[in-house]
C-alpha cells in the first residue's frame, strides 16, 4: 500500500466525522455562509479556533485577490494554504553528520517507545547502523520494552538498571556509538518528571553529555504526541517546546482519531515540522510526513 492510500486509510475516522461537511462546503456557493461553514468544519477537525479563523480569513483574501468565483476553485486554494502551513522547517531527519543523536520526549502513553522502534527499523532498512539508548530509567519495564523493539528492529541497545541516572546511560550509549561506529543513536527519555524545571534540568544534563562526547554530530529533539488527545496534545506541545527546544513532532495514533486537523494546529502554533505520522500498529505504519499528500487525503 502506497503513502497516499495509507494516509487516506489512516484518516478514515476523520473523513467519517467531517468529510460530509467538506463535501457540502465545496458543492455550494462561495458566499458568507461558505466561510461560516468552513470555520465550523475546520474547528470540528480539531484545528483549533485560532488556526481555523486564520485559515478562513486567509482563504477570503486569496479568493478575492485571485478572483476565485467557485467553491471548487476555493478547495484548491485552501489546499495551498494548508500545505504552506504544514511546510515549516525541514521535514526530514537530520543525518548530515554522524553519529546523529535523536532525543525522543513526551508524556507516558503516547507511543514513544513504539515510535523509537519503528524509526530504528526504517533507518536500519536504509542500511544505517542504529543504536538505541534506554534513557527512561524512571518507568518500570521501559528498558525491557525498548529491548523488545531493538530485537524486532534488528538493532543494538544500551541500557542500565531501573533507577539509574539517565545521563549515565546516555554517556554509555555515546561511548558505544563511537566504538561501534554507529550512524544514529535513538534516545528514549522519561515520560514524566515532577515539574517543568525537573524536565529542563534532566534534558540539559543529557544534552551536555552528548555535546561533550559526540561533538559535531547531527541532533534532533522530537516530541511524540498522541493525536487522539487533540487540543490537550497541543497544550503538552507548548510546554515541551518551552522546556526542550523542539526540532520536530511525531504524531502517533492518527488512525484512532476523528480529528486529523490537529496536525495543522501543531505546525501553525509551534512553528516546528511534523516529521512522522503514525497511521496503524504495524512496524511500517509510521510514515514520513508529506504535507501535500496529507492535505489531499484530509480534503
Amino acid at each position: 500500500m502506497g503513502f497516499f492510500e495509507k494516509i487516506r486509510q489512516g484518516l478514515t475516522r476523520t473523513k467519517e466525522n467531517i468529510g460530509h461537511s467538506f463535501d457540502q462546503l465545496f458543492a455550494g456557493e462561495l458566499d458568507d455562509d461558505f466561510y461560516d461553514l468552513l470555520e465550523e468544519t475546520l474547528i470540528l477537525s480539531d484545528m483549533g479556533v485560532d488556526t481555523a479563523l486564520e485559515v478562513s480569513q486567509e482563504l477570503r483574501q486569496k479568493t478575492k485577490a485571485e478572483k476565485i468565483k467557485t467553491a471548487a476553485e476555493a478547495r484548491e486554494a485552501l489546499k495551498a494554504i494548508l500545505v504552506e502551513i504544514l511546510t515549516v522547517g525541514g521535514g526530514e531527519l537530520d543525518l548530515s553528520a554522524s553519529p546523529a543523536v535523536y532525543l525522543f520526549i513526551g508524556v507516558n502513553g503516547v507511543g514513544k517507545t513504539t515510535t523509537i522502534g519503528k524509526v530504528a527499523a526504517q533507518l536500519k532498512g536504509e542500511g544505517r547502523r542504529v543504536l538505541l539508548c534506554a534513557g527512561d530509567t524512571f518507568r518500570a519495564a521501559a528498558a525491557d520494552q525498548l529491548s523488545i523493539w531493538a530485537q524486532r528492529s534488528g538493532v543494538e541497545i544500551v541500557r542500565q538498571n531501573e533507577g539509574a541516572d539517565p545521563a549515565a546511560v546516555v554517556f554509555d550509549a555515546c561511548t558505544a556509538a563511537k566504538a561501534r561506529k554507529a550512524d544514529v543513536v535513538l534516545v528514549d527519555t522519561a515520560g514524566r518528571l515532577h515539574n517543568k524545571q525537573n524536565l529542563m534540568n534532566e534534558l540539559n544534563k543529557i544534552s551536555r553529555v552528548i555535546d561533550r562526547e559526540l561533538p559535531g554530530g547531527s541532533r534532533e529533539t522530537l516530541l511524540v504526541l498522541d493525536a487522539t488527545t487533540g487540543q490537550n496534545g497541543l497544550i503538552q506541545a507548548r510546554q515541551f517546546k518551552e522546556s526542550a527546544g523542539l526540532t520536530g513532532v511525531v504524531l502517533t495514533k492518527l488512525d484512532g482519531t476523528a480529528k486529523g486537523g490537529i496536525v495543522v494546529a501543531i505546525a501553525k502554533e509551534l512553528g516546528v515540522p511534523v516529521k512522522f505520522i503514525g497511521v496503524g500498529e504495524g512496524i511500517d505504519d509510521l510514515m514520513p510526513f508529506e504535507p501535500e499528500r496529507f492535505v489531499e487525503a484530509l480534503l
